[in-house]
């Protein structure tokens, strides 16, 4: 409840270290010098300021992280120093710089990027890319896939080149909307490796960044398989052409999809450098590729071109293919579904944000470019081939009807403006089977218009090995940044990087095993839409992390791009989902499914990780706004919770008293843990403000749904006093005081039992409800809690010294000698703090360990015994009845003890039955107490009288001025004047006890009404003796005072 400090101690820094430059002196003359000594001030601080300061100015170095890729970061001096330093006449040091640990929590090099200002390129060193070879060149890659060449003729020969812009133009709309939100979320501070897992993790917290990157590291390793898979079909293909099969096509398909994979795989594993260096070659056939389709537009048609349904450029054929024909089972949004996959590439260079120069300003320009200018490519190319190919073409000469113009009146059928063009291709309508080229019969169309076909097919080559490899990289980047996180501690042993980039070889190796293992199947048309959902899942997370964030409106949303819009972002998301839908309903629906059972698991095993997420804003948002309208409610008995202050002191202290008032309130009410340092403030604060997040952490570690709260005060009564009237907010603050016994209070001093008893009556003036608990073995812990501290504390100095020593490595067997046996000493000193007990004690101390635990485990089968005798507004009542709602507490019944008249026993146990019926609260028996009034047995009452005769001023038998003089000398203590006033009082206590004992000592907890001391009239050791009399040689015993107010009603 309460923690002295004792002795003095001076604040120290624990930043601070001894080869900081030398502060002045504050003490001495007063010009800054004491005994000589001068501290050489930063020339910054004294040239702002004209006068030596201990005080920093505003510098980047003050906001880096520990473990900042630099090795240091600058420390300014704490408030406590900047505030006590005249104080305390000390000489404070406050060093510029401090080196941080070379190694972050997780346990590798930390790579804070805030740190990463342009500097001369060091030979040897990381290889960091641009925006145009790290963002732009990757995304134009993965999105010009083979979609371009081999189905973009067909999707607008299905839809027409009026729809199919608006297939476009919706995909880029989609891509363009992500690539915004990317960007706002970007540029909102440093970006690390991990790409899109670390956009979403850091925004919208670990639950769904651990979910979406798991599944979309997957997705970027199926990715691969599926590009070399489109590779080795296009390989295959060309293969049966020149009859070169070697197995069979599905075989075939497998071998050259191994062996490219095996290929990509040694690329990667080469360095970053010579992939990008294969990028730029995959990109420079590529580019030659699709300007070889706008050349061949121009180049003369041939007859066999004509007759396969390319003409160059005609008007009536480009009108011709305005309108949609969707044939089959197509419609748009089938086509839509078909097209929509080539965009999901603009993810490839935020996927290795880890080896970006500046990725807050390399990812939005370089997405957006390439959204852009790809956009505008397949705009082009598809408008292109709308206005030279026709939709149906028979391939053969017979289709030839003459070197002249047909009128149009004579035309009729598919490919009209064909037929006026001379060629006849209405057997397509009679006979499709006989219509194997146009646009909507072969795919190889970009192959037939372009200069030179087998550039053609090289392009395609291009576009799936470039888009396997960015696969390839990314899915390892990915994974790695999911892996160090920790979220999945299984996976943490593919965390590890290697060489100067760090490079997930671990990683890389898994997601070719995965490649490889899809490319076996052969066939991936049932995983492919799986796959663009879970990328059209991440998307849709980034455009809800951003709006999420807007909406959540913390001071910490500050991007640096601002064209963005929250509610254009929650479109996007939406867009997303439902392109999800419209791609396949069933992978959409496994996609959430899987992500929702990852989600979960993520969220049941809490990771340890803090990222400020705007999650934990909107819910700080939420908790003020919720607790605002509270506030604007008036209350209802029907809505009464326990909201208990507990003066547990730390919590470990007082383990049972914790855990009894966690049952209470738990679901239900506020807990809220307490502590009360008393001593001289400047003294206590240090270590209570150090205690504040270290004890709320214990709670949460400890699933204790509680807060924990201290004070500084120069005295107990005072630090209780200020908790009592300041703690919560609004309609979320106590009404329920809980404390424990003062066991010791017949050996402490006068001023400690006046602070206990004058807690309870603040607490009884500001109307709370007030609850004691006593345990036969006792609450405290902390002597416990110190020698575990110790021992802790030991072990770590032990396995510092070790760590030490083992770094030195063979520099000297002696040193190591001597370094092994000074640990050793270390904790042997420690350990003998801590030495066995005598057998008596140490029975004692297993006994009270045992006891802290007791409401902590299940309770047996038994009963809460609750003896209402006085009504307090049914808080006595309410309280056993929470507890029998809780697990631990479900085996046990309610006994209800009342009191009673002679001859009336029957009449009152049926007016409770009927209360509690109305209260519909159950009870397995209702005791009428008819026999309170008889007199205590004669030992009992000596056994009283004796407790108190220390406490006793015995003035009764003295004149009249004595008695006055030993009252002003001992006003603390019981005179014979009070006793006789108080005599039925207190013979009621101890006839209790004796009830107690006789009909509840079985029960598993005793609930009994407390009584109440008048002020000034009631002395404090009376008071005690009261309560201790009434609960000794009982099992757990609760004492319960309500504040008079309804807790409990019949009403609906």
């Amino acid at each position: 409840m309460e923690r002295k400090i004792s002795g003095g101690g001076e604040f120290v820094n624990q930043a601070f270290d001894s080869t900081g430059d030398n502060e002045t002196s504050f003490s001495g003359n007063g010009n800054g010098v004491s005994n000589g000594d001068h501290r050489a001030v930063r020339a910054s601080v004294v040239s702002a300021f004209g006068h030596d300061t201990l005080d920093r100015v505003p510098h980047i170095d003050l906001y880096r992280n520990a473990g900042s890729i630099s090795g240091h970061r600058a420390v300014r001096p704490s408030l406590q120093e900047l505030h006590d330093v005249f104080q305390k006449g000390g000489d404070i040091s406050v060093p510029d710089t401090l080196a941080d640990d070379e190694e972050s929590s997780e346990g590798f090099p930390s790579d804070d990027l805030e740190s990463a200002v342009p500097v001369e390129k060091k030979k040897g060193g990381p290889i960091k890319f641009g925006w145009i070879k790290g963002v732009l060149v990757r995304c134009m890659l993965n999105i010009w896939g083979v979609m371009l060449f081999i189905r973009l003729s067909w999707v607008f020969g299905q839809a027409g080149w009026g729809l199919g812009i608006v297939v476009i133009l919706l995909s880029c709309v989609v891509t363009t909307i992500t690539g915004l939100s990317m960007s706002a979320i970007c540029t909102n501070g440093i970006v690390r490796g991990g790409g899109a897992y670390y956009l979403i993790s850091r925004s919208l917290g670990p639950e769904f960044g651990g979910s979406i990157g798991l599944i979309f590291a997957f997705a970027n390793a199926v990715a691969v398989s599926m590009y070399v898979v489109g590779f080795a079909e296009t390989v295959v293909q060309l293969l049966v052409d020149y009859d070169s099969i070697m197995v069979d096509p599905l075989n075939d398909i497998r071998i050259i999809g191994c062996i490219t994979v095996v290929l990509l795989l040694g690329i990667s594993l080469a360095g970053m450098a010579w992939e990008a260096k294969a990028q730029i070659v995959l990109l420079v056939i590529l580019l030659a590729a699709i300007v070889n389709v706008f050349v061949g537009t121009f180049i003369p048609a041939t007859e066999t071109k004509k007759t396969q349904g390319f003409f160059n450029y005609q008007a009536n054929i480009f009108m011709e293919n305005f309108t949609p024909d969707f044939r089959g089972a197509e419609s748009f949004f089938s086509v839509f579904a078909i097209f929509f996959p080539a965009a999901t590439g603009i993810l490839a260079g935020a996927n290795i944000s880890g080896d970006l120069k500046d990725p807050q300003a390399a990812i939005p320009k370089g997405t957006l470019w390439a959204i852009l200018i790809t956009g505008i490519t397949y705009l082009a190319v598809a408008l292109s081939v709308s206005a030279c190919v026709v939709r149906d073409a028979t391939g053969n000469m017979t289709s030839f009807i003459n070197n002249t113009f047909m009128p149009a009146e004579d035309c009729n059928g598919p490919s009209v403006a064909a037929c006026e063009l001379g060629y006849n291709f209405s057997s397509c309508v009679t006979n499709p089977d006989s219509c194997k080229f146009g646009s909507m019969h072969n795919f190889q169309v970009m192959t037939m218009v372009s200069g030179f076909g087998p550039l053609i097919i090289a392009g395609t080559f291009s576009a799936t090995l470039s888009s396997a490899l960015a696969s390839l990289v990314s899915a390892p980047k990915v994974f790695q940044a999911l892996c160090k996180d920790n979220i999945y501690t299984a996976l943490h042993f593919f965390a590890k990087g290697s060489g100067k980039n760090n490079e997930p070889i671990r990683g890389y190796v898994l997601t070719f095993l995965i490649s490889v293992a899809f490319i076996l199947i052969g066939d991936l048309n049932v995983i492919a839409p799986i796959i663009s959902n879970f990328f059209l899942a991440s998307y849709a997370l980034i455009n809800f992390s951003c709006f999420h964030a807007s909406y959540a409106k913390s001071p910490g949303w500050r991007p640096a791009y601002k064209f963005y819009n929250m509610w254009l972002s929650l479109v996007g998301a939406v867009l997303c989902c439902v392109v999800m839908f419209v791609i396949n309903w069933w992978a959409a629906l496994l996609t959430y499914g899987i992500e929702i059972l990852l989600y979960i698991y993520v969220t049941v095993k809490k990771p340890n990780v803090n990222w400020g997420s705007s999650t934990q804003a909107v819910t700080f948002v939420s908790a003020v706004s919720n607790a605002l309208s509270l506030s604007g409610i008036e209350e209802h008995v029907k809505n009464f919770r326990p909201q208990i202050i507990v003066l547990t002191g730390s919590v470990r202290t007082r383990p049972a008293l914790l855990d009894l008032a966690h049952s209470l309130s738990k679901t239900y009410g506020l807990c809220l843990t307490s502590e009360v340092f008393v001593g001289p403030r400047w003294k206590v604060l240090q270590e209570m403000n150090a205690g504040m997040e270290k004890n709320q952490l214990w709670l949460h570690k400890n699933k204790r749904k509680a807060f924990y709260t201290a004070v500084a005060s120069d005295d107990f009564r005072q630090g209780a006093d200020a908790l009592l009237q300041s703690s919560g907010l609004g309609r979320l603050k106590p009404n329920i005081l809980m404390m424990g016994f003062k066991r010791d209070w017949r050996s402490a001093d006068t001023q400690a039992i006046k602070n206990y008893v004058g807690v309870l009556h603040d607490a009884f003036d500001f109307e709370y409800g007030t609850l004691v608990l006593r345990v036969p073995q006792g609450l405290d812990m902390s002597q416990f809690v110190e020698e575990e501290e110790e021992m802790m504390k030991a072990a770590k100095e032990q396995e510092a010294q070790e760590k030490e020593v083992m770094s030195n490595g063979a520099k000297g067997k002696g040193r190591f000698r001597k370094s092994k046996n000074s640990s050793q000493q270390v904790l042997t000193t420690r350990v003998s703090v801590c030495s066995p007990p005598p057998p008596q004690e140490a029975k004692i101390n297993d006994m009270l360990l045992e006891a802290s635990t007791q409401f902590q485990k299940k309770q047996s089968k038994g009963t809460i015994d609750v003896w209402w005798l006085f009504d307090d507004g049914g808080l006595t009542l309410l309280l056993p009845y929470i507890l029998t709602t809780r697990k631990k507490w479900k085996d046990c019944k309610l006994r209800i003890f009342v009191a009673g008249q002679p001859g009336r026993t029957e009449q009152d146990k049926e007016d409770m039955k009927t209360l509690l019926i109305k209260f519909r609260i159950n009870c397995s028996d209702i005791n009428v107490i008819d026999d309170l009034h008889i007199g205590p047995k004669s030992d009992n009452w000596k056994a009283f009288e004796d407790m108190i005769e220390p406490f006793r001023l015995h003035e009764g038998g003295k004149d009249k001025a004595r008695s006055e003089a030993l009252r002003e000398e001992s006003p603390w203590m019981i005179t014979d004047e009070e006793l006789s006033s108080f005599e039925e009082k207190t013979n009621l206590q101890v006839r209790l006890n004796e009830l107690l004992r006789e009909k509840s000592s079985s029960a598993n907890l005793i609930i009994v009404s407390m009584p109440i001391a008048r002020k000034e009239s009631v002395s404090d050791h009376l008071y005690m003796a009261w309560l201790d009399t009434l609960t000794k040689n009982l099992p757990p015993t609760l004492l319960i005072r309500g504040n008079h107010k309804s807790v409990l009603t019949f009403y609906s």
